[in-house]
């Protein structure tokens, strides 16, 4: 399981992220010189440490690397709330408390996110009352899927 990315870690892996195409040390220095006074070397460095831990790979161009991110910040996130779950001594009370943290919209966002996770293991929510109403009395007929909902990317 991932261990959470230090802060500098974080703000490289956020400009990989959102750029979503090959990147250089150069490229993410120079973003990141907009906020804060950084040496090329450190980010270098930095990058140099994300490729090791496994978070981009690289390929040599010229005297240079373009690094890319291998996996989405979405996947991210979700290792770490899973490890933070999955260590718990009681998951369900850790869920209960997450779940009461949110905001209406972050709780639909999880409606949202459970029916696509239901359609894909093949549960079609039909109870066999012959409405088209999941099991949370919804109608889920027009329900977008997450392409279409994030703008394309479903990794966001």
């Amino acid at each position: 399981m991932p261990r959470p990315l230090g802060e500098l870690e974080d703000a490289v892996m956020t400009r990989v992220w959102q750029w979503n195409r090959p990147v250089t040390v150069r490229e993410v220095l120079e973003d990141l010189q907009q906020e804060r006074s950084i040496a090329y070397t450190t980010v270098m460095t930095v990058m140099d440490n994300l490729h090791q831990k496994g978070w981009v790979r690289r390929e040599a161009e010229g005297r240079a690397y373009r690094y890319t991110a291998v996996s989405t910040r979405a996947a991210y996130s979700a290792a770490l709330m899973n490890e933070a779950w999955s260590t718990s001594d009681n998951p369900a009370a850790a869920l209960v408390a997450f779940f009461g943290m949110m905001s209406a919209e972050q709780r639909e966002a999880l409606r949202d996110a459970v029916r696509i996770v239901q359609h894909d293991d093949g549960d079609d929510g039909d109870d066999g009352d012959g409405s088209d109403a999941g099991d949370d009395g919804h109608d889920d007929a027009g329900t977008e899927d997450e392409t279409d909902r994030q703008g394309g990317d479903p990794g966001r």
